[in-house]
Protein backbone atom coordinates (compact mmCIF):
# COMPACT_ATOMS: atom_id res chain seq x y z
CA UNK A 1 0.00 0.00 0.00
CA UNK A 2 1.36 3.21 -0.85
CA UNK A 3 1.98 5.74 1.55
CA UNK A 4 -0.05 8.87 1.69
CA UNK A 5 -0.94 11.66 4.09
CA UNK A 6 -4.08 13.73 2.10
CA UNK A 7 -5.80 13.47 5.16
CA UNK A 8 -2.89 15.15 7.35
CA UNK A 9 -2.46 18.04 4.92
CA UNK A 10 -6.75 18.71 5.08
CA UNK A 11 -6.72 18.73 8.56
CA UNK A 12 -3.66 21.25 8.62
CA UNK A 13 -5.59 23.66 6.29
CA UNK A 14 -8.41 23.04 8.31
CA UNK A 15 -6.17 23.88 11.66
CA UNK A 16 -4.58 27.21 10.30
CA UNK A 17 -7.68 28.56 10.21
CA UNK A 18 -8.18 28.68 13.90
CA UNK A 19 -4.92 27.77 15.04
CA UNK A 20 -1.27 29.84 15.08
CA UNK A 21 0.86 27.60 12.51
CA UNK A 22 -2.30 25.09 13.30
CA UNK A 23 -1.17 24.16 16.82
CA UNK A 24 -0.69 24.77 20.04
CA UNK A 25 3.21 24.11 20.25
CA UNK A 26 5.66 25.22 17.61
CA UNK A 27 7.36 21.98 17.77
CA UNK A 28 4.13 19.78 16.10
CA UNK A 29 4.14 22.52 13.25
CA UNK A 30 6.06 23.10 10.11
CA UNK A 31 9.42 24.08 11.49
CA UNK A 32 10.00 20.36 12.09
CA UNK A 33 7.50 18.90 9.34
CA UNK A 34 7.92 20.37 6.75
CA UNK A 35 4.51 21.21 4.77
CA UNK A 36 2.26 20.09 6.93
CA UNK A 37 2.87 18.00 10.11
CA UNK A 38 1.22 13.86 10.73
CA UNK A 39 -1.95 14.33 12.43
CA UNK A 40 -1.97 11.18 15.07
CA UNK A 41 -5.20 9.94 16.23
CA UNK A 42 -3.82 7.37 18.48
CA UNK A 43 -1.39 5.39 19.82
CA UNK A 44 -1.38 1.51 21.05
CA UNK A 45 2.06 0.05 22.75
CA UNK A 46 4.75 1.02 20.69
CA UNK A 47 2.73 2.09 17.38
CA UNK A 48 1.21 5.50 16.56
CA UNK A 49 -1.68 5.37 13.94
CA UNK A 50 -2.45 9.03 11.81
CA UNK A 51 -5.23 9.83 10.24
CA UNK A 52 -4.60 8.60 7.21
CA UNK A 53 -4.02 4.97 9.08
CA UNK A 54 -0.55 4.28 8.72
CA UNK A 55 1.36 2.81 11.37
CA UNK A 56 4.50 4.03 13.04
CA UNK A 57 6.69 2.31 15.16
CA UNK A 58 7.44 5.07 17.75
CA UNK A 59 10.52 6.02 19.62
CA UNK A 60 9.57 9.31 20.01
CA UNK A 61 7.44 8.50 22.78
CA UNK A 62 5.69 12.42 23.45
CA UNK A 63 9.42 13.66 24.11
CA UNK A 64 10.33 10.86 26.26
CA UNK A 65 7.08 10.86 28.78
CA UNK A 66 5.70 7.55 27.88
CA UNK A 67 7.91 4.97 30.13
CA UNK A 68 5.29 2.55 28.95
CA UNK A 69 4.37 3.17 25.72
CA UNK A 70 0.97 4.16 24.37
CA UNK A 71 -2.70 3.30 26.15
CA UNK A 72 -1.04 0.89 28.58
CA UNK A 73 -4.12 -1.13 30.27
CA UNK A 74 -2.55 -0.39 34.37
CA UNK A 75 -1.88 3.19 33.38
CA UNK A 76 -5.67 3.63 31.29
CA UNK A 77 -7.24 1.67 34.40
CA UNK A 78 -5.54 3.79 36.60
CA UNK A 79 -6.60 6.70 35.13
CA UNK A 80 -10.65 5.82 34.23
CA UNK A 81 -10.77 4.97 38.33
CA UNK A 82 -9.78 8.30 38.66
CA UNK A 83 -11.95 9.94 36.51
CA UNK A 84 -15.44 8.42 37.66
CA UNK A 85 -14.47 9.46 41.37
CA UNK A 86 -13.69 13.43 40.23
CA UNK A 87 -11.33 14.46 38.01
CA UNK A 88 -10.60 17.51 40.26
CA UNK A 89 -10.87 18.69 44.17
CA UNK A 90 -8.37 20.99 44.45
CA UNK A 91 -8.48 19.85 48.61
CA UNK A 92 -5.89 17.38 50.43
CA UNK A 93 -5.93 14.12 48.95
CA UNK A 94 -4.20 11.06 49.81
CA UNK A 95 -2.96 9.71 46.18
CA UNK A 96 -0.64 13.03 46.78
CA UNK A 97 0.98 11.51 49.92
CA UNK A 98 0.94 7.84 48.31
CA UNK A 99 2.97 9.32 45.19
CA UNK A 100 5.40 11.77 47.26
CA UNK A 101 6.24 8.86 49.56
CA UNK A 102 6.78 6.84 46.69
CA UNK A 103 9.32 9.75 44.98
CA UNK A 104 11.01 10.03 48.10
CA UNK A 105 11.58 6.19 48.41
CA UNK A 106 13.39 6.38 44.68
CA UNK A 107 15.05 9.29 45.14
CA UNK A 108 17.20 9.68 48.25
CA UNK A 109 17.40 13.93 47.69
CA UNK A 110 13.78 14.47 48.12
CA UNK A 111 12.94 14.70 52.07
CA UNK A 112 10.21 16.89 50.77
CA UNK A 113 7.86 17.08 47.45
CA UNK A 114 6.11 20.07 46.05
CA UNK A 115 3.41 18.93 42.96
CA UNK A 116 2.79 20.72 39.88
CA UNK A 117 2.03 20.32 36.19
CA UNK A 118 4.54 20.46 33.87
CA UNK A 119 8.51 20.77 33.72
CA UNK A 120 8.23 24.67 33.22
CA UNK A 121 6.14 24.89 36.23
CA UNK A 122 8.70 23.13 38.29
CA UNK A 123 11.81 24.58 36.96
CA UNK A 124 10.02 28.09 37.40
CA UNK A 125 9.09 27.16 41.39
CA UNK A 126 12.38 25.99 41.90
CA UNK A 127 14.28 29.00 40.77
CA UNK A 128 12.12 31.52 42.99
CA UNK A 129 12.29 29.07 45.65
CA UNK A 130 16.18 29.17 45.30
CA UNK A 131 15.86 32.69 45.47
CA UNK A 132 13.53 32.89 47.93
CA UNK A 133 15.55 30.56 50.52
CA UNK A 134 19.30 32.12 50.12
CA UNK A 135 18.04 36.16 49.31
CA UNK A 136 20.19 36.10 46.50
CA UNK A 137 19.06 37.20 43.04
CA UNK A 138 20.94 35.36 40.17
CA UNK A 139 21.42 32.04 38.88
CA UNK A 140 23.74 30.05 36.27
CA UNK A 141 21.98 27.89 33.09
CA UNK A 142 24.26 26.10 30.72
CA UNK A 143 24.05 26.73 26.92
CA UNK A 144 21.71 24.63 25.09
CA UNK A 145 20.13 23.75 28.36
CA UNK A 146 16.33 24.08 28.35
CA UNK A 147 14.26 24.34 31.30
CA UNK A 148 11.00 25.63 29.75
CA UNK A 149 9.73 28.68 28.56
CA UNK A 150 9.98 30.40 31.78
CA UNK A 151 11.65 34.17 30.56
CA UNK A 152 14.80 33.77 32.67
CA UNK A 153 15.69 30.73 31.62
CA UNK A 154 14.81 31.21 27.74
CA UNK A 155 18.39 32.56 26.93
CA UNK A 156 21.05 30.49 24.87
CA UNK A 157 18.62 27.11 24.90
CA UNK A 158 18.17 26.63 20.87
CA UNK A 159 20.73 26.66 18.12
CA UNK A 160 22.33 29.30 17.19
CA UNK A 161 25.04 30.99 14.15
CA UNK A 162 28.37 29.89 16.54
CA UNK A 163 29.78 33.06 15.15
CA UNK A 164 27.30 34.82 17.67
CA UNK A 165 28.19 33.36 20.59
CA UNK A 166 30.93 35.27 21.67
CA UNK A 167 34.19 33.82 23.22
CA UNK A 168 33.15 30.73 25.55
CA UNK A 169 34.70 32.87 28.42
CA UNK A 170 32.15 35.17 27.84
CA UNK A 171 29.33 33.96 26.36
CA UNK A 172 26.78 36.41 25.04
CA UNK A 173 23.54 36.04 26.02
CA UNK A 174 21.47 35.49 22.95
CA UNK A 175 17.25 35.73 24.20
CA UNK A 176 15.16 32.75 22.07
CA UNK A 177 12.04 34.35 22.43
CA UNK A 178 10.29 38.82 21.79
CA UNK A 179 8.41 39.04 24.49
CA UNK A 180 10.69 38.14 27.42
CA UNK A 181 11.50 40.54 30.80
CA UNK A 182 14.87 41.49 30.19
CA UNK A 183 15.62 42.46 33.50
CA UNK A 184 14.99 39.25 34.59
CA UNK A 185 17.53 38.06 32.28
CA UNK A 186 19.47 40.24 33.38
CA UNK A 187 20.03 38.16 36.75
CA UNK A 188 20.49 34.86 34.63
CA UNK A 189 24.51 34.29 34.25
CA UNK A 190 25.25 31.81 30.63
CA UNK A 191 28.17 29.29 30.90
CA UNK A 192 29.24 26.55 28.66
CA UNK A 193 28.29 23.40 29.51
CA UNK A 194 30.92 20.43 30.85
CA UNK A 195 33.54 23.43 31.88
CA UNK A 196 34.08 23.84 35.51
CA UNK A 197 36.62 26.55 34.86
CA UNK A 198 33.82 28.36 33.38
CA UNK A 199 31.43 28.14 36.07
CA UNK A 200 34.35 28.77 38.57
CA UNK A 201 35.15 32.03 37.10
CA UNK A 202 31.19 32.53 37.09
CA UNK A 203 31.01 32.30 40.58
CA UNK A 204 33.55 34.15 41.91
CA UNK A 205 32.98 37.14 39.62
CA UNK A 206 29.56 36.84 40.57
CA UNK A 207 30.74 35.89 44.39
CA UNK A 208 27.65 36.64 46.63
CA UNK A 209 25.15 37.12 44.23
CA UNK A 210 24.46 33.94 42.88
CA UNK A 211 21.25 31.54 44.57
CA UNK A 212 22.04 28.27 42.10
CA UNK A 213 23.13 26.83 39.34
CA UNK A 214 20.47 24.75 37.23
CA UNK A 215 21.55 22.01 35.46
CA UNK A 216 20.46 19.23 33.21
CA UNK A 217 22.19 15.83 34.33
CA UNK A 218 22.32 14.86 30.48
CA UNK A 219 22.00 17.31 28.10
CA UNK A 220 18.65 16.49 26.31
CA UNK A 221 17.27 19.22 24.24
CA UNK A 222 20.57 19.50 21.85
CA UNK A 223 20.71 16.03 20.93
CA UNK A 224 22.01 13.74 23.79
CA UNK A 225 25.32 14.99 25.55
CA UNK A 226 26.43 13.14 28.32
CA UNK A 227 28.21 15.42 31.02
CA UNK A 228 32.50 14.68 31.09
CA UNK A 229 33.05 12.33 33.66
CA UNK A 230 33.46 14.07 37.05
CA UNK A 231 31.56 16.98 35.43
CA UNK A 232 28.66 16.80 37.45
CA UNK A 233 30.31 15.80 40.54
CA UNK A 234 32.75 19.25 40.50
CA UNK A 235 29.51 21.23 40.33
CA UNK A 236 28.21 19.70 42.96
CA UNK A 237 31.36 20.68 44.42
CA UNK A 238 32.13 24.07 43.34
CA UNK A 239 28.11 24.74 44.73
CA UNK A 240 28.62 24.35 47.98
CA UNK A 241 32.23 25.42 48.47
CA UNK A 242 30.21 28.98 47.30
CA UNK A 243 27.60 28.45 49.48
CA UNK A 244 24.82 28.58 46.08
CA UNK A 245 22.07 25.83 45.44
CA UNK A 246 22.59 22.84 42.77
CA UNK A 247 19.19 22.43 40.78
CA UNK A 248 18.97 19.26 38.96
CA UNK A 249 16.79 19.54 36.30
CA UNK A 250 15.54 15.73 35.55
CA UNK A 251 12.13 16.70 33.57
CA UNK A 252 13.63 14.38 30.79
CA UNK A 253 15.80 12.07 32.79
CA UNK A 254 13.43 11.61 36.02
CA UNK A 255 11.62 7.90 35.77
CA UNK A 256 14.14 7.39 32.34
CA UNK A 257 17.62 6.88 33.07
CA UNK A 258 17.43 4.93 36.51
CA UNK A 259 14.70 4.57 39.59
CA UNK A 260 16.42 7.57 41.15
CA UNK A 261 17.32 9.57 38.27
CA UNK A 262 20.28 10.69 37.00
CA UNK A 263 21.27 12.08 40.09
CA UNK A 264 21.44 7.94 40.97
CA UNK A 265 23.12 7.63 37.57
CA UNK A 266 26.08 9.85 38.49
CA UNK A 267 26.07 9.34 42.41
CA UNK A 268 24.57 12.91 42.83
CA UNK A 269 23.19 14.55 45.73
CA UNK A 270 21.57 18.12 44.21
CA UNK A 271 19.35 20.63 46.79
CA UNK A 272 16.46 21.03 44.31
CA UNK A 273 15.46 18.68 41.84
CA UNK A 274 12.19 18.77 39.11
CA UNK A 275 10.49 16.11 37.55
CA UNK A 276 7.79 15.50 34.54
CA UNK A 277 7.71 13.87 31.59
CA UNK A 278 7.55 10.14 32.30
CA UNK A 279 5.99 10.78 35.77
CA UNK A 280 2.85 11.53 35.06
CA UNK A 281 2.92 8.66 31.99
CA UNK A 282 1.07 11.16 29.58
CA UNK A 283 -0.74 12.95 31.75
CA UNK A 284 0.31 16.33 33.11
CA UNK A 285 1.92 16.20 36.62
CA UNK A 286 5.20 17.60 37.44
CA UNK A 287 7.29 17.70 41.69
CA UNK A 288 10.40 19.73 42.39
CA UNK A 289 12.27 18.11 45.62
CA UNK A 290 14.47 18.77 47.95
CA UNK A 291 15.96 19.27 51.15
CA UNK A 292 13.45 19.81 54.10
CA UNK A 293 15.26 22.86 55.17
CA UNK A 294 15.20 24.42 51.39
CA UNK A 295 11.54 23.03 51.04
CA UNK A 296 10.24 24.45 54.35
CA UNK A 297 10.90 27.95 52.93
CA UNK A 298 7.60 27.40 50.79
CA UNK A 299 5.63 27.32 53.90
CA UNK A 300 2.62 29.97 54.18
CA UNK A 301 4.39 33.44 54.31
CA UNK A 302 7.34 32.25 52.74
CA UNK A 303 7.57 31.22 49.16
CA UNK A 304 4.27 31.36 46.92
CA UNK A 305 3.48 28.62 44.72
CA UNK A 306 -0.16 28.17 44.49
CA UNK A 307 -2.05 25.83 41.80
CA UNK A 308 -5.47 24.97 41.46
CA UNK A 309 -4.33 21.97 39.28
CA UNK A 310 -1.50 20.99 41.33
CA UNK A 311 -1.67 17.35 42.51
CA UNK A 312 -4.41 16.70 40.03
CA UNK A 313 -5.89 13.78 41.47
CA UNK A 314 -5.68 11.60 37.13
CA UNK A 315 -2.09 12.72 37.33
CA UNK A 316 -1.24 11.16 40.48
CA UNK A 317 -3.65 7.85 40.09
CA UNK A 318 -1.54 7.13 36.60
CA UNK A 319 2.12 8.56 37.99
CA UNK A 320 1.23 5.78 41.51
CA UNK A 321 0.72 3.08 38.88
CA UNK A 322 3.32 3.98 36.71
CA UNK A 323 6.09 3.85 39.30
CA UNK A 324 4.61 0.83 40.66
CA UNK A 325 5.39 -0.59 37.34
CA UNK A 326 9.10 0.70 37.21
CA UNK A 327 10.32 -0.22 40.71
CA UNK A 328 8.75 -3.56 40.14
CA UNK A 329 11.04 -6.95 39.88
CA UNK A 330 14.51 -4.86 41.32
CA UNK A 331 13.62 -1.95 38.58
CA UNK A 332 13.64 -4.71 35.87
CA UNK A 333 12.11 -2.05 33.47
CA UNK A 334 15.14 0.23 33.56
CA UNK A 335 17.77 -2.77 32.78
CA UNK A 336 14.92 -3.20 30.05
CA UNK A 337 15.29 0.12 28.34
CA UNK A 338 18.83 0.58 28.85
CA UNK A 339 19.27 -3.02 26.43
CA UNK A 340 16.74 -1.84 23.91
CA UNK A 341 18.71 1.98 24.05
CA UNK A 342 21.92 0.30 24.11
CA UNK A 343 21.78 -2.29 20.77
CA UNK A 344 19.57 0.19 18.58
CA UNK A 345 22.55 2.98 18.96
CA UNK A 346 25.14 0.17 18.47
CA UNK A 347 22.82 -0.90 15.55
CA UNK A 348 22.61 2.85 14.12
CA UNK A 349 26.22 2.75 14.38
CA UNK A 350 26.65 0.01 12.30
CA UNK A 351 24.53 1.36 9.48
CA UNK A 352 26.21 4.34 9.33
CA UNK A 353 29.66 2.88 9.18
CA UNK A 354 28.68 0.21 6.54
CA UNK A 355 26.89 2.97 4.38
CA UNK A 356 29.87 5.51 4.70
CA UNK A 357 27.31 8.53 6.41
CA UNK A 358 28.94 10.81 8.39
CA UNK A 359 26.63 10.34 11.28
CA UNK A 360 27.03 9.60 14.57
CA UNK A 361 24.77 8.38 17.30
CA UNK A 362 24.98 9.73 21.04
CA UNK A 363 23.68 7.88 23.71
CA UNK A 364 22.87 7.72 27.63
CA UNK A 365 20.80 4.11 28.52
CA UNK A 366 17.46 4.51 26.64
CA UNK A 367 17.97 7.89 25.50
CA UNK A 368 19.78 8.59 22.14
CA UNK A 369 19.70 11.06 19.31
CA UNK A 370 21.50 10.95 15.29
CA UNK A 371 23.80 13.94 14.49
CA UNK A 372 24.92 14.28 10.78
CA UNK A 373 28.46 15.30 11.86
CA UNK A 374 31.90 14.23 10.53
CA UNK A 375 33.34 14.77 14.15
CA UNK A 376 33.43 11.90 16.11
CA UNK A 377 31.76 13.14 19.11
CA UNK A 378 29.35 16.42 20.22
CA UNK A 379 30.78 17.77 23.98
CA UNK A 380 28.81 20.87 23.99
CA UNK A 381 26.12 23.36 22.52
CA UNK A 382 28.81 25.41 20.51
CA UNK A 383 29.65 21.93 18.76
CA UNK A 384 26.36 21.68 18.05
CA UNK A 385 25.87 24.80 16.71
CA UNK A 386 28.89 24.57 14.30
CA UNK A 387 29.39 21.12 13.47
CA UNK A 388 25.91 19.39 13.15
CA UNK A 389 23.93 19.44 10.03
CA UNK A 390 19.77 19.84 11.17
CA UNK A 391 18.79 20.04 7.95
CA UNK A 392 19.97 16.73 6.76
CA UNK A 393 18.64 14.89 9.70
CA UNK A 394 15.33 16.62 9.83
CA UNK A 395 15.24 14.89 5.90
CA UNK A 396 16.66 11.48 7.25
CA UNK A 397 13.67 12.01 9.78
CA UNK A 398 11.04 12.73 7.40
CA UNK A 399 12.25 9.66 5.19
CA UNK A 400 11.86 7.20 7.98
CA UNK A 401 8.29 8.55 8.42
CA UNK A 402 7.82 6.83 5.19
CA UNK A 403 8.90 3.31 6.21
CA UNK A 404 6.99 3.43 9.31
CA UNK A 405 9.32 4.76 12.04
CA UNK A 406 8.43 7.87 14.07
CA UNK A 407 11.42 9.81 15.45
CA UNK A 408 11.23 13.32 16.61
CA UNK A 409 12.14 15.43 13.37
CA UNK A 410 13.64 18.13 15.76
CA UNK A 411 17.10 17.37 15.37
CA UNK A 412 18.11 19.35 18.79
CA UNK A 413 15.69 16.83 20.49
CA UNK A 414 16.32 13.16 21.17
CA UNK A 415 14.35 10.02 20.77
CA UNK A 416 14.05 7.01 23.62
CA UNK A 417 13.38 3.81 24.04
CA UNK A 418 10.42 2.57 26.43
CA UNK A 419 9.44 -0.74 28.12
CA UNK A 420 7.41 -1.94 24.94
CA UNK A 421 9.99 -1.65 22.41
CA UNK A 422 11.62 -5.29 22.05
CA UNK A 423 14.05 -6.65 19.86
CA UNK A 424 12.17 -7.37 16.87
CA UNK A 425 11.57 -3.28 16.73
CA UNK A 426 15.57 -2.26 16.94
CA UNK A 427 15.83 -4.54 13.99
CA UNK A 428 12.42 -3.46 12.11
CA UNK A 429 13.92 0.08 12.96
CA UNK A 430 17.58 -0.90 11.60
CA UNK A 431 16.18 -1.75 7.89
CA UNK A 432 14.27 1.28 8.01
CA UNK A 433 17.38 3.61 8.46
CA UNK A 434 18.60 1.91 5.74
CA UNK A 435 15.87 2.17 2.93
CA UNK A 436 15.73 5.95 4.22
CA UNK A 437 19.23 6.55 3.97
CA UNK A 438 19.01 5.26 0.54
CA UNK A 439 16.30 7.41 -0.09
CA UNK A 440 18.19 10.59 1.04
CA UNK A 441 21.23 9.87 -0.47
CA UNK A 442 19.52 9.58 -3.86
CA UNK A 443 18.02 12.75 -3.52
Amino acid sequence: MSYSTAKSKALFERAVQVMVEGGSSPSRGPANYGEYPLFIERGQGAHLFDADGNQYLDWMMAYGGLPHGHAHPRIVEAVTQAVATGALVAAATEIEIEVAEFIQHMVPSAERVRFANTGTEATMAAIRLARGYTGRPKFIKFEGHYHGWYDDFLVNAHPHPVTSLGHRRDPIKIADSSGLNRRAVDDTIVAPWNDLAAVERALETNRGRVAAIITEGIMSNMGVIPPHPGYLEGLRQLARSHDVLLILDETVTGFRIAAGGCQQHYGLDPDITTFGKALGCGLPVAAFVGRAEIMEALAWGGVLHYGTQNASRIGLFAARANLEMLTAGDAEAFRHTWRIGETLVAGFRRVFEETNTPAIVQGVGPMFQIMFTDRPRITDYREYCEFVDPARYRAFAHALFRHGIYMTPAAALHSVASVVHTPADVETTLAAARAALAETDAQ
